[in-house]
């Protein structure tokens, strides 16, 4: 009976563990439309600023 209750712990970290695989490897990922918003590249939306002059030296 003592040795049921030190292994349920570790049944229940292999369980975890196994379902976070199964989820990673096994499941489809799903085609959420708010997910593309991370994976699409960015474009800048307004104009490009432009470059600060040089500096001039001594001031």
């Amino acid at each position: 009976m003592y040795a049921l209750v030190a292994l349920v712990p570790f049944i229940l970290l292999a369980t975890v563990m196994s379902l976070s695989w199964w989820e990673d490897r096994i499941l489809p990922t799903p085609a959420d439309p708010t997910d593309a918003s991370r994976t699409a590249p960015t474009t800048p939306v307004g104009p490009q600023p432009t470059p600060d002059p040089l500096p001039l030296n001594g001031r």
